[in-house]
């Protein structure tokens, strides 16, 4: 596994100049969050993936799509949703794919947006501060920022695509954002918003997206699990009326302890069929599973180039993943 996650990661090195700013709710948990820039070594090369032997890559194993990003559950367990490609319950999403397939009803949403007149070119982005564009996918709006390799080539398609989607700044991403947020109207910015409009919905209107990410990793310990789901299932079914697919993601943390919000968001993305980006299973094989020592912020690979071993890499995972997402969600709807 760990072999296949170098063998990824050496095909898609990604320059970050970032600063590791925190979920506001979520600094009183710790206060080890990490809040200096870190900046990747311009003098650093990246390995050289035509230089990977067969020894290194087994035969039949793509070394663009490694078992790790590419595998299907087995259909062990008779489930709820065939959004995930698979057929296992919600209560065994640590072993749902990284990569959903989407299913008829996804793409039922899908379509009639698209006949609403949505913009197949433009997705929008709906979370915390694990989504602002400075450090989650805003890179591929900027070819000086990444380097795709010979294997990742075939994505640049996809960049282009929705050229101006992956940098915009979405009305629905703040850092101290949570699920309840992005429904009030009090969030929402008056400079572009209308009056008595919530930031979820002002960013439809404004960027009028064909599908949404909706990544919430923030949540206070405090507050019940079960108000975590109810707004989240308000964000889908306001979503869903809008005529927009919308995507939901697990995320790397544990910080409730028993993964409650995880096992939330499967459960919804069964209900509601929809696709599930289970972030947690591309992060899982990573050391101390991508986070760093406050146990939420990830981890963005500043040991890469002095340890091509390292898995140290929470950030290019998070955003390598947001991209196939992207191009699978393109690739079915084509």
């Amino acid at each position: 596994m760990h072999k296949n996650l170098f063998l990824l990661t050496a095909c898609l090195i990604i320059t970050l100049t970032l600063t590791l700013a925190g979920c506001s709710a979520q600094e009183s948990l710790k206060e080890t969050a990490a809040s200096s820039p870190t900046t990747a070594e311009p003098e650093a090369k990246a390995p050289d993936p035509a230089a990977t032997t067969a020894e290194e890559a087994p035969e039949g194993e793509s070394l663009y799509l490694p078992t790790l990003f590419n595998s299907t559950a087995p259909n062990s367990v008779e489930g709820t949703s065939s959004t995930q490609g698979s057929t296992l319950l919600p209560d065994r999403w640590q072993e749902w794919p990284v990569l959903p397939a989407l299913s008829a009803r996804a793409l039922e949403i899908y379509q009639a947006g698209i006949a609403q007149s949505r913009d197949p070119r433009h997705f929008s982005k709906v979370g915390d501060c694990q989504n602002i564009h400075q450090y989650f996918l805003g890179l591929f709006d900027h070819p000086e920022t990444h380097r795709l390799g010979e294997n990742y080539a075939y994505l640049q398609e996809t960049i282009d695509y929705f050229s101006g989607s992956w940098s915009r700044s979405s009305e629905a991403v703040r850092t101290g954002f949570n699920v309840a947020s992005v429904l009030a109207p009090l969030h929402a910015d008056p400079e572009a918003c209308q009056p008595a409009e919530t930031p979820l919905a002002c960013e439809i209107r404004l960027w009028n997206p064909s599908f949404t990410i909706i990544s919430m990793e923030t949540w206070t310990p405090d507050r019940p699990a079960k108000a975590y789901e109810d707004y989240l299932r308000q964000i889908i079914e306001f979503t869903i009326s809008q005529n927009v697919l919308p995507i939901l993601a697990t995320k790397a943390d544990n910080l409730e302890g028993d993964h409650a919000i995880n096992q939330i968001v499967a459960n919804l993305a069964a209900e509601y069929d929809i696709p599930m980006w289970n972030f947690w299973a591309a992060t899982h094989p990573l050391t101390d599973e991508g986070l760093m020592e406050d146990g939420f912020h990830l981890t963005n690979g500043p040991n890469y180039y002095d340890d091509p071993q390292s898995l140290d890499l929470g950030w290019p995972i998070r955003n390598l993943t947001g991209l196939l997402l992207v191009d699978t969600v393109l690739k079915a709807t084509r």
